[in-house]
């Protein structure tokens, strides 16, 4: 029986074949690590998503409060120019209620055509327009219901009467005025009701 030997040639083949199977079997080892890279990329593309996605939220949130707040500060910043002069109002109502009621006590006298009531008289007119004037500049309004029908956010009742040709809730008579400032109640108007007409039992 002889033995057959291998020649160069064969041996290279071989050797070739070996070191073939080897790199493959190198690179089959790298496809699972190639593998779980690209699973960790793709979480952290994910996580890295999520993060901006939550920031952005976060973004517009935080806008969304900063509008909120400049519109306060600017409604609060409006609001204390527009009644800045409410307390002030209300001060120099009561010298308006008095020179109406000076007013009317100079008409009531009895000599009130001589030429010093004419005289106290105008001077009195023309402060209480010019006191007038300077409230209307301000937006300060007056409340003056009569006839009106009641209303209590801008009347108080002093009192409520029969009467049988007026409506029930009809404002009869006004005993002080109120006022508005910027469409705000300064001071409601005191006012007389009509309970209406008397039912006779």
């Amino acid at each position: 029986m002889s033995t057959e030997q291998n020649s160069p040639e064969d041996e290279g083949v071989e050797a070739d074949n070996v070191s073939g199977a080897q790199g493959q079997a190198e690179a089959l080892d790298g496809v699972p690590e190639v593998e779980a890279d690209e699973q960790n990329a793709d979480a952290a593309q994910e996580t890295l998503e999520a993060e901006l996605s939550e920031a952005k939220d976060q973004v517009l949130r935080v806008q969304a409060e900063m509008q909120n707040l400049r519109r306060r500060v600017d409604r609060d910043i409006e609001n204390a120019h527009k009644y800045a002069l409410e307390n002030f109002v209300g001060e120099l109502l009561p010298v308006v209620d008095n020179l109406e009621r000076g007013l009317a006590t100079v008409d009531a006298a009895s000599d009130a055509d001589s030429e010093a009531q004419k005289a106290i008289r105008e001077g009195m007119e023309l402060t209480l327009k010019s006191f007038l004037d300077v409230l209307a500049r301000n937006k300060v309004e007056p409340i003056d219901p009569t006839g009106q029908a009641f209303d209590p956010e801008f009347h108080q009742a002093m009192t409520m009467v029969p009467h049988p040709e007026i409506a029930a809730n009809t404002v009869i008579e006004v005993f002080q005025k109120g006022y508005l400032l910027n469409g705000r109640l300064v001071r409601p108007a005191m006012v007389v009701v009509s309970k209406g007409a008397e039912i006779q039992g």
